[in-house]
């Protein structure tokens, strides 16, 4: 029995093989895995109307609304993005009537088996094969939309195989990945264009005016019509409500489930690609979506749970993936709201990767964040040493300290006297987030 179990195949084992694939050298093109979509049988030609959404922050979250826009409507969504955050299973969501599910184990080794033979020892990255894994799947099994977010960049991601979509969608363009990306925002901007096609629409979520200049002249290149933020359709909060403008007129919704004010911004965006796609979509799948949308550790609340259950009675726990300089000033902006609406004092347990900015991240909650804890991110080799991360928030003026890890942190806040419980919020990686949620007992769904 026990050497019967040993033979099952696992899509974790499955994904490991996939891995050896990957090329010594990376040359930017989509070649590879073109070439294996073709032995695939070009499942990408055979896709529901697909919404490609690219950009550096609120890619998810734009999808995540829409996405519950959509199922509120009625249709069935499938929806692929990346990275997860727990399990593998995130990043495929496969739709069906009345809402989707993350893709099981059986259907998700299928999928991976299928491309590896196909594929036949050829050299491929592994975001590549699981995307052609991800759209053989989406094209076996009906749907009415495919919401698809780019990995990384745009113009030479595997998920830029798509030729029509019908609509394409730019969130905000920061500085990220750099070594990827480069260090502009016109470099990187110019890379996240890469996705506009000719005669689909191109919604911009709110630019920089650098970023901006760069997008709308290659969507003039491209025969692209583009709908912009702030122009085209816009919103803001009034007397506890979201308002969203657009040609069409006014729409009155709740505010956002998820919280932020940037989540207001993020909900716009997904509104107006929604009525270029089906400007017959009512007010009340928007309203249902703005209410029902959830993204797991974009300010997530953890009310519940073994880590939750550590902090001191009456302390608020928060989790966010966020890890870039334009991220840090998102999330502090809401720490601030947070500390307007109730006030507590605010600590800041904190692990990054050597490829981000940790400084530039931590330079928002100067003189707003009591304290930084550093602690490092399990078994990521690009991880940050908590010396570095609290070295860093030292160069930004905030008292740090560091610890083993995130429990650790968590046990000596919580064996502090406070007058006032206190605010923890955990940032920096979704690496981190995803280590969080794993031993909180919150898993994504």
């Amino acid at each position: 029995m026990d050497a019967a179990k040993a033979s099952v195949p696992t899509s974790d084992a499955v994904l490991a093989r996939l891995a050896d694939l990957h090329p010594r050298k990376i040359d930017l093109s989509l070649g590879r895995i073109e070439k294996l979509l073709a032995k695939l049988g070009h499942p990408q030609h055979r896709l529901p109307p697909t919404i490609h959404v690219a950009g550096t922050n609120g890619k998810g979250s734009t999808i995540a609304f829409m996405r519950a826009m959509l199922e509120a409507a009625g249709k069935s969504v499938h929806v692929y993005t990346s990275p997860h955050l727990v399990n593998f299973h995130e990043r495929i969501r496969l739709g069906e009537p009345g809402g989707g599910r993350l893709v099981d184990e059986d259907r998700l080794i299928g999928a991976l088996e299928t491309c590896e033979k196909v594929n036949a020892g050829e050299p491929i990255t592994i975001f590549e094969i699981i995307t052609a894994a991800a759209l053989y799947l989406f094209a076996e099994h009906p749907a009415d939309v495919l919401l698809l977010e780019v990995g990384l960049g745009g113009r030479y991601d595997a998920t830029n195989v798509i030729e029509r979509p019908v609509v394409t969608v730019i969130t905000p363009v920061s500085i990220d990945h750099v070594e990827f990306l480069g260090p502009s925002i016109e470099g990187i901007a110019l890379e996240k264009a890469g996705i506009l096609k000719r005669n689909a629409p191109a919604v911009l979520s709110w630019q920089s005016a650098a970023a901006y200049d760069v997008i709308e002249r290659e969507a003039e290149r491209v025969g692209a019509p583009l709908v912009v933020a702030g122009q085209d359709f816009n919103c803001y909060e009034e007397r506890g409500r979201l308002v969203y403008e657009d040609v069409r007129g006014l729409i009155d919704l709740p505010l956002p489930r998820l919280p932020g004010h940037h989540q207001l911004e993020n909900a716009a965006t997904a509104i107006a690609a929604l009525r270029q796609f089906l400007p017959g979509l009512t007010a009340e799948a928007f309203e249902a979506g703005v209410l029902t949308a959830d993204w797991p550790a974009r300010l997530q609340r953890l009310k519940q749970g073994r880590l939750a259950d550590m902090l001191p009675a009456g302390g608020e726990l928060w989790l966010d993936g966020g890890h870039n300089v334009a991220g840090g000033k998102v999330l502090a902006e809401a720490m601030a709201d947070f500390e307007e609406q109730t006030a507590r004092p605010l600590i800041l347990i904190c692990g990054t990767l050597t490829t981000k900015d940790t400084a530039g991240f931590l330079a928002s909650f100067a003189g707003l964040a009591r304290e930084v804890i550093a602690v490092p991110i399990g078994g990521e080799h690009q991880a940050r040493s908590a010396y570095e991360v609290a070295q860093a928030a030292r160069e930004n003026d905030i008292p740090a300290s560091t610890a083993e890890s995130f429990e650790e942190a968590i046990a000596g806040i919580a064996a502090r006297s406070w007058p006032v419980p206190p605010r923890v919020l955990i940032a920096g990686s979704l690496y981190l987030a995803g280590e969080v949620l794993k031993a909180n007992g919150t898993m994504p769904e």
